[in-house]
């Protein structure tokens, strides 16, 4: 069948936009359109591979890692070798399970539209029936993602260790709490500054713009030596990477359940 580049170019950003959004989805990462869209026109780049000769499988698969890898990186950053990871692994399932769905689909039915190679496909057929498909597959992801975040809102206690002081703080997960520190990446755990006492004058304090219903302002925050969250039901502590930030918080540290899964 004949290739149009233009065609197979367009087919395969969409294709990648839609599954950078299902790798946030799975992994709570921030992701911002402009990002999403620059990485998924660079990801689209390999998609001419479909031209080339059958490659050996361990060439083709370190490929496909170096362009998870390259494309997670473009999209969403580093922010340290744990995150950068688990994205990578979320965007390369995603991308496996779709070629795998394609090409058995491809496999049974050997339609005259499609074509497979390299483990890249074109599909020559209607682009409304492509957005229809994509766009039902995300709303089954989304949905999924959603009631995996249905954690109960209290039963948590929050533990942070700051220097020679250690504060224990009941625990609140709000799914609300999307707050992520700017320049390191890190999720939010909003606390009382009551609650929190005195800080040592060497830990360094930093500002991030927050918006509310009620209006706007500036929070500070800092970082904690050490954090865990405890499940007050079945005991287990789980350490997470965050920051502290100081505001309205009612005597809770209220976080974000996403922070739970990484």
């Amino acid at each position: 069948m004949t290739i149009y580049i233009d065609v197979l170019i367009i087919l395969n950003v969409y294709v990648n936009f839609f599954l950078l959004r299902i790798t946030a989805k799975l992994t709570g990462s921030p992701l911002k359109p402009f990002r999403c869209i620059a990485a998924s026109l660079y990801g689209s780049l390999f998609s001419l591979l479909i031209l080339a000769p059958e490659l050996p499988a361990v060439i083709n698969l370190t490929i496909k890692l170096a362009a998870a890898v390259t494309v997670v990186i473009a999209a969403f950053g580093i922010h340290g070798k744990v995150r950068l990871l688990k994205n990578s692994a979320a965007f390369f399932a995603a991308n496996f399970i779709t070629a795998g769905g394609v090409y058995a689909a491809y496999s049974w039915l050997k339609p005259s539209f499609m074509h497979f190679s390299n483990s890249y496909f074109y599909i020559d057929f209607s682009l409304l029936l492509l957005i229809v498909t994509t766009a039902v597959l995300y709303f089954i992801v989304s949905l999924f993602r959603r009631v995996c975040d249905k954690t109960p809102m209290d039963g948590f206690s929050v533990i942070i260790r700051l220097k020679d002081k250690i504060l224990r703080i009941d625990g609140l997960a709000d799914t609300g709490n999307a707050l992520t520190d700017f320049f390191s990446g890190k999720p939010v755990i909003i606390c009382s500054r009551e609650d929190i006492g005195d800080i040592p004058r060497d830990v360094r304090i930093r500002l991030i713009p927050l918006s509310t219903v009620t209006g706007g302002g500036l929070m500070r925050l800092f970082s904690p030596d050490e954090v865990l969250i405890v499940n007050k039901i079945s005991g287990e502590r789980k350490p997470v990477n965050a920051v502290i930030g100081l505001g309205e918080a009612q005597g809770k540290a209220i976080f974000n359940p996403k922070i739970l899964n990484n």
